[in-house]
């Protein structure tokens, strides 16, 4: 017999004892990966497509640095909403320097909105929290926690509406406008475009319409009635003393005396 023959099966022993592996079977654990592949694929193409647009629409922070704004998002939606109505209100606004604005009206501002603008870079986190806690237990939205940064940024570019989109938008122009900006061209905006009544803009044309002088001639007291109004200020008047608004600018007033007794003006931050 030749020893160098292969042996020769037959087609049932080879049916029978030749190892076939069976086939691979996918495992959940790979179905659940391909879900998730595909799914990340899906929805985070067009999100980040979405994302991508979105910041391509965030202002030009940067030419604040030598142009004053000509309007703002906040005097735009007034106006919008006048027409609507069917009423016409005349926009009273007029620019001035910062210097040009009573250091007790710089001072109540601060006291009044920002206590800690000129420390923090933007947020105030504990400003947050605290409005947070305190809305958790009124079981509404009462307070907010808005920096002057941060509500100069929703004035000038954004609206009113209350959403996430809304607020990641003004998170990233604040932070844009602490990082251009100096803390007194901060303010100096704020002042020149905050709402004090009904077509009211900006601290000049709210000592002229209130108190019927320029906004370098403010008392503390009528610099304290001015920041006392800002929560609500088409809901307040200095002529018209709440209990609230009148405890409001008692406290406001005591913050002025406080700071204007400091060995460093806040507007010299």
């Amino acid at each position: 017999m030749d020893s160098n023959r292969k042996p020769s099966h037959s087609p049932a022993f080879l049916r029978h004892y030749t190892y076939e592996p069976p086939p691979l079977k996918s495992t959940g654990r790979s179905r659940i990966q391909r879900v998730l592949l595909w799914s990340t694929l899906l929805i985070g193409f067009p999100l980040g497509l979405l994302m991508l647009s979105w910041f391509m629409t965030l202002p030009d922070v940067e030419r604040l640095t030598r142009t004053n704004p000509t309007s703002s998002a906040l005097m735009e939606a007034r106006q919008t909403q006048a027409k609507e109505q069917g009423r016409s209100v005349k926009r009273q606004w007029m620019w001035v320097p910062l210097s040009r604005i009573s250091p007790h009206l710089r001072r109540g501002v601060v006291g009044a909105e920002d206590a800690s603008f000129f420390t923090h870079e933007g947020f105030d986190w504990e400003g947050i929290k605290d409005a947070a806690i305190h809305n958790l237990e009124a079981g509404e939205f009462k307070r907010g926690g808005s920096t002057i940064t941060q509500q100069l940024a929703k004035n000038l570019y954004l609206s009113s509406e209350r959403s996430l989109f809304r607020k990641a938008k003004e998170a990233l122009i604040t932070w844009e406008l602490e990082q251009r900006l100096s803390k007194k061209r901060i303010l100096e905006l704020y002042l020149n475009v905050a709402e004090w009544g009904h077509g009211v803009y900006g601290a000049e044309a709210a000592a002229q319409h209130h108190f019927g002088k320029p906004a370098h001639e403010l008392t503390s007291d009528e610099a304290a009635w001015l920041a006392a109004m800002l929560p609500s200020p088409r809901r307040y008047d200095p002529l018209r003393k709440t209990t609230f608004l009148t405890r409001r600018h008692e406290r406001i007033l005591k913050w002025i005396d406080r700071q204007s007794a400091a060995p460093v003006p806040v507007t010299e931050e």
